[in-house]
């Protein structure tokens, strides 16, 4: 079986072509060269941060989910909610939130079926939440050591949850709403992407058949402006999906692939954080967008950081919170910091 490998580097002293931004994609990720630190990361900050973990982890439910809103308590938002606070260098028993991860962890491993899919009962769209839980779980799994029987959890549920994104990726590349092979759109693929990308960064066997068949996918869902479109026939560029497109290739490996660039371009373009542009799905487009720059690195980052960590501290509740209308408090508060957490660089995931 073809085992998925990172590509190789480019040579030095490679000639790009000139195009919006300085950076082409070619020369260090913001993880190789950050900005200045004081750039990055700024008092400010540090006091959104410190406010928004406190009003997270008072949304934790009793049985250790977050969750309100529209989706209500799931994996989904749980695992974003863990990952939120293991951005901040929490992990289950260590630091002032590792119970808090640990308890999210135990309730997401609790809904890990004989399938392998992590999804709670009546759970809509549950491959979201699949692919959001498995990245939670990977992450971990990567990250931590010592408790052999917790490894063992760990790792049997990522194996299974690794298989089913396998198995259920459809006949043109991508994955959808539910664990079948039948349809895919660009945003449930970066979620299976990520999930695979943190298994495989953990010691998990990935198959890169797999995720070369996702990449081809990817690729086709690109218009001609440099966005991405929701899924393979013709559609419109939004920039939450493209943001998600851009990523995509980054988790795949594909860090000098042809569509970074315009997909880049188009988010700089269409998307610049503070422009007035607060439009759907914001919370999501966020989360991927800074992943997307980060990875880039040079210009891209140090145009899209700043500007990013304005508008999101800005838009902070006097309690601490980042309200999303749509699925939810815990949600919007668990996206917004995962965000703004990005320059702290704990997360194995975000490094090349």
């Amino acid at each position: 079986m073809k085992m998925w490998v990172t590509m190789p580097r480019m040579p030095t002293g490679l000639v790009l072509p000139v195009c919006l931004l300085s950076w082409c994609g070619a020369h260090t990720n913001a993880q190789e060269a950050p900005a200045p630190p004081m750039v990055e990361i700024v008092p400010e900050l540090d006091e959104a941060i410190a406010r928004g973990l406190v009003f997270l982890a008072s949304q934790q439910n009793d049985d250790g989910s977050f969750g309100d809103g529209a989706w209500g308590r799931g994996v989904a938002v749980t695992a974003l909610a863990g990952l939120a606070f293991m951005a901040d260098g929490h992990m289950p028993g260590r630091g002032r939130y590792g119970e808090q991860v640990r308890r999210a962890m135990e309730y997401v491993l609790s809904r890990s079926g004989d399938s392998g899919l992590l999804a709670d009962d009546q759970a809509p769209s549950p491959m979201y939440g699949h692919g959001f839980a498995a990245l939670f779980l990977g992450e971990i799994y990567g990250m931590s050591g010592g408790d052999e029987a917790l490894q063992e959890r760990l790792h049997e549920a990522l194996v299974k949850a690794v298989r089913l994104i396998e198995r259920s990726q459809n006949d043109e590349g991508g994955w959808r709403y539910n664990p079948v092979p039948f349809d895919a759109d660009t945003s449930v693929t970066i979620c299976q992407v990520m999930a695979l990308r943190s298994a495989r960064n953990a010691g998990i066997e990935v198959s890169g058949q797999v995720i070369d068949r996702a990449v081809d996918y990817v690729r086709r869902c690109q218009n001609p402006d440099g966005g991405f479109r929701y899924q393979e026939r013709p559609g419109s560029s939004a920039w939450p999906r493209s943001a998600a497109g851009v990523a995509t290739l980054f988790y795949a490996g594909k860090f000098r692939d042809e569509a970074i660039q315009p997909g880049v371009d188009y988010l700089i373009r269409e998307a610049l954080p503070g422009q007035g542009n607060r439009r759907g799905y914001f919370f999501y487009g966020h989360y991927y967008a800074v992943q997307a720059m980060y990875l880039a690195g040079g210009d891209a980052w140090r145009i899209w950081w700043p500007a990013a960590r304005t508008e999101l501290i800005e838009m902070q509740d006097a309690n601490g919170s980042w309200p999303d209308r749509t699925v939810g408090t815990a949600y919007g508060s668990a996206m917004a910091l995962i965000v703004l957490q990005m320059p702290k660089r704990y997360l194995p995931i975000y490094q090349k």
